[in-house]
């Protein structure tokens, strides 16, 4: 019985993966209202999703479940998840933005505009402080090059540098 147990707990810590690291995921509004009401606000980063993208979930469980990369965002961005085909209206900047039905789902003019009408999934974007787009990021990415994009616009090196002599010199 002892070494059942024993197994038992040997085989579950293995299945731990001491890497891996939840994310406090918040909705536009949320993040929108720390953004105008906290005195040193952070910006604003935005994974666009949809339930149906493989790459949308390997990102997640890759990327954003790093330690480092988790940690790092947590510190510096409020962290949205935003559903491209979601249906709640959202508000941005006095404008009201609503779902579209097109096909056989549609598409949310909120992940549209921040996609830059260019609908791929997964797209994360970045927005300042002041909620003025930075960049959207289309595509998949690993968690070392993530981090790196990350810091670029966290870091505010995009303030004093392109992105090609940043990139160049990782």
């Amino acid at each position: 019985m002892q070494i059942k147990i024993a197994l038992f707990l040997f085989v579950g810590l293995l299945a731990f993966d001491s890497s891996a690291q939840e994310v406090k995921w918040l909705t536009w509004n949320e993040a929108a209202e720390l953004a105008a009401t906290e005195k040193n606000p952070k910006k604003i980063f935005i994974d666009i999703y949809t339930d149906w993208c493989g790459w949308c979930k390997k990102m997640d469980k890759d990327t954003f479940q790093n330690a480092e990369v988790a940690a790092y965002m947590t510190e510096n961005f409020y962290m949205v998840k935003l559903d491209g085909e979601g249906k709640e209206d959202i508000e941005f900047k006095g404008k009201v933005f609503k779902f579209v039905p097109s096909g056989r789902k549609g598409y949310h003019e909120f992940a549209a505009a921040l996609m830059q009408g260019k609908l791929s999934y997964p797209t994360t974007v970045f927005l300042d402080e002041k909620l003025n787009m930075l960049s959207p990021v289309p595509g998949y990415q690993k968690p070392k090059p993530f981090l790196n994009i990350a810091k670029y616009f966290g870091d505010d090196i995009y303030k004093e540098k392109d992105w090609k002599t940043y990139a160049e010199g990782k």
